[in-house]
Parts: structure tokens; C-alpha cells; sequence
């Protein structure tokens, strides 16, 4: 079920015994990496908790339409653009059929008119329900609705609640949850987890001062969703930068060498790739003034001390990640200072640039690269960072392919 890391999912539950199956669905669902939000009719609430739910998603549930604090955000629209795809279950038969009138009377039929996401239902309702004629042209309205974004898992045939047997059981948790896998294809970096570094970092002179560099952060956060978009559970550790962060990654907001460090030693566990494409300061002060530095003379000297190497200390762990990339931006000499620190960092790869260029690199939306490991190197020409960040995620997971293999 890996395919279902990231994916976005938009859990209803309607107003049937079987919605205490749904405690172990969400469960079972967010163990796979995906990102569960739990919508409740108000019939559902008389079967199981919100907040048991709650606490198996460790997301808010929601149940009321005219909620005053979220509808002040339009909560339910946000909501229905958030989901990459909308799960019912259980689906009850009153469920199906306002579905299928276009109605929209609470919450979650509402999202569901609201959302372009597909649709999936598990239906669960008493055997001659099932076969109702009523119940069987609903769901055929549904499917001629939606088309391909439509499918239903189930129901199962058996003993039900009231005695019954027949079709009309609720699938089990796991059955529901691998259909839902089968859905989808797996990504480059399916069930990976990643790791990046990216932008500068800031070393304090004194309360109001700092040494820093021109990185914007632009190609980590471009590997980052490139990343995510190959379907890895990426950690994003930046330093201080003015874009955005992707969607659906983990950030953690550094300052230092030394926080981003830390940061990188508490995120590396389990790691698959780890990527340090930060602009990490060399040196910092030797001594942070506790005030502002005033003006006294014509010069000033400061003492520097050396930074801790992040890539290296990474790569030389005991519990090193498989691959681990490095970035050089050089200036002169570019493949012989690459070539040097893929070999003395103990590197499996490294990412080197000339900064010396205005037309790439700092602040650029645009960079040319040459990629090198002890087997080689290859050359990526100018292109945007976006375009070279899915090349270069492409390459690092074929590299963890050919490790898989071996």
C-alpha cells in the first residue's frame, strides 16, 4: 500500500453500524503514509467518537456544515480542494441516493458536489437494500456522473447486524485500503524517505548582525517537491528563505550550521536519501557579541572558527543513509574541488555548480550542473530549477533501485 504515501485522503463516514470498522480504516490508512481527514454525518456520531477518530488521524474531524469559526475561512470549499480523492465508507443506501440527487444537506455531501476528487464508496446497508432497484440506480447514476473518478469496494456478502445474510457487509479495513492502493501507480521513490537541506544559514555577530550567503533556497525546495511528487515522505530542514514551502513536506525551520545539523542528525533515521543542498556558512564567529557591535575606528577584526560539515558528518554516521548527495558551488576549478569532496566526504554523489556565472545558480530560476560519483559524472545543461530537480531525483532513485537489486 505504499502507493498511498502522500495521497490526500477525504474519509466520510455515514450513519451505519459498520462505522466502527472506520477507527481501524483510518488507522490502517495513515500507517501508509497517507494524510487522513475525517468528515462525520451526524447519523455517524451516534456510532463512533470524533474523537477517536481524531486521535488515529491526528487531524481534526469534521461534522457540522454551518460551523461559524470554519465557514469564516469557507472551511467545507477548502476542505473539498484538499482531497486528493474522497472515501465513503461505510456508504450507507440514504447516503448514496442524496449523492446521487445532487443534494447537499450536510457536510459531507456537500464537500463531495464541491470536489473534482474521484469518488470511491464502500457501501454497507442490509441485503435487500443492496438490491433495491432504487439503490442499484443510484449507484449506476453515480458511475455514469463520475466515470472513471467512481468505484466501489464491495460490498461483502454474509451474517449481518440484523441477521440477515447476503451482500451488503462493509469490506474489511485492509481489503478497502488495498483497492484504494491499486488505484494508483507508485512513484520513483515510493515508500522512500527523504531528507533535504536547503537555503543558507545565518551566523550571528550580534543581536542585529549576521554572516550569511545569496542562496535563495530555490533548488532544495525544487528537489524537495520533486521529491514529494515521486511519492518519498520528505523532511525539508531550510535555513532562513522568502519562497514558500512545497506542499506536503515536512518542514524545519533552521537558523545556524549548528541547528541545521542538529536538525539533520534528529531527521536522518530510516533515511533512504539525503540530500544536502544548503548553502551551509563555512565559519561562524568565535564569539557572539551580547549587544550591538558599535562603530569604533575604521576597522574591526573578527575571530572565526570553523562550521561542523553537515554532508560529511552525515555521510561518515553510523547509521548512514544509503545515498547521500552532496552540493559544491565553486567558482574556479569546479570539477577538480567536486571531485575532491566526493572522495573526502565519503559521498556517494555530489552536485557541483559555477556560481561564478550570473545566469544560474544564487537567486536564479535557473541552473546548470554537473552530477558526480565514483562512477562517472554527467552533465546537466542550463535549465529551470524545477525541470533539473525532477532529473536529478530521477537519477538518486534509480541509484536506490540498483542498491534494492544488489
Amino acid at each position: 500500500m505504499l502507493q498511498l504515501a502522500n495521497k490526500r485522503i477525504l474519509l466520510g463516514i455515514s450513519g451505519g453500524i459498520a462505522a466502527y470498522k472506520s477507527a481501524e480504516l483510518v488507522r490502517i490508512l495513515t500507517k501508509a503514509g497517507a494524510n487522513v481527514r475525517v468528515v462525520m454525518t451526524q447519523g455517524a456520531k451516534e456510532f463512533i467518537t470524533p474523537l477517536t477518530l481524531q486521535a488515529l488521524s491526528g487531524n481534526p474531524v469534521h461534522h457540522t456544515l454551518l460551523d461559524e469559526e470554519a465557514e469564516a475561512g469557507m472551511g467545507h470549499i477548502e476542505l473539498a480542494r484538499w482531497a486528493d480523492l474522497i472515501l465513503i465508507a461505510p456508504a450507507t443506501a440514504d447516503l448514496i441516493a442524496k449523492l446521487a440527487a445532487g443534494m447537499g444537506d450536510e457536510l459531507l455531501t456537500t464537500l463531495v458536489l464541491a470536489s473534482k476528487a474521484p469518488l470511491f464508496l464502500a457501501p454497507a446497508m442490509n441485503q435487500q437494500m443492496w438490491a433495491a432497484a432504487t439503490t442499484q440506480q443510484n449507484l449506476r447514476t453515480l458511475a455514469d456522473l463520475k466515470g472513471d473518478d467512481f468505484a466501489l469496494f464491495g460490498p461483502d456478502s454474509g451474517v449481518q447486524a440484523c441477521g440477515d445474510v447476503g451482500p451488503g457487509r462493509m469490506l474489511e479495513p485492509t481489503d478497502i485500503a488495498s483497492l484504494l492502493a491499486q488505484r494508483f501507480q507508485p512513484g520513483l521513490l515510493t515508500g522512500c524517505k527523504v531528507v533535504i537541506t536547503a537555503g543558507p544559514t545565518r551566523e550571528a555577530l550580534d543581536p542585529v548582525r549576521y554572516i550569511s550567503n545569496h542562496s535563495s533556497g530555490k533548488m532544495g525546495y525544487a528537489l524537495a517537491q520533486a521529491a514529494v511528487d515521486a511519492g518519498a515522505q520528505v523532511t525539508l530542514i531550510s535555513g532562513p528563505v522568502r519562497i514558500p514551502a512545497p506542499d506536503r513536506v515536512t518542514l524545519v525551520n533552521t537558523i545556524s550550521a549548528q541547528d541545521m545539523l542538529e536538525a539533520s542528525l534528529a531527521t536522518m533515521g530510516n533515511c533512504d536519501l539525503f540530500i544536502a543542498s544548503a548553502a551551509v556558512a563555512d565559519y561562524r564567529p568565535a564569539n557572539v557579541a551580547e549587544q550591538k557591535i558599535k562603530k569604533a575606528g575604521d576597522e574591526i577584526q573578527l575571530t572565526l572558527t570553523k562550521n561542523p560539515d553537515i554532508v560529511a558528518t552525515i555521510a561518515n554516521h553510523q547509521q548512514r543513509p544509503a545515498t547521500v548527495v552532496g552540493f559544491a558551488a565553486e567558482t574556479t576549478d569546479v570539477d577538480g574541488y567536486a571531485r575532491g569532496k566526493l572522495a573526502s566526504k565519503n559521498l556517494d554523489m555530489i552536485v557541483a555548480n559555477d556560481v561564478s556565472r550570473s545566469d544560474i545558480g544564487f537567486n536564479s530560476d535557473d541552473n546548470a550542473v554537473t552530477l558526480y560519483s565514483r562512477e562517472g559524472h554527467q552533465d546537466f545543461e542550463r535549465m529551470s530549477k524545477t525541470l533539473l530537480a525532477t532529473k536529478l531525483i530521477q537519477t538518486f532513485a534509480e541509484r536506490l533501485r540498483n542498491l534494492r537489486e544488489h
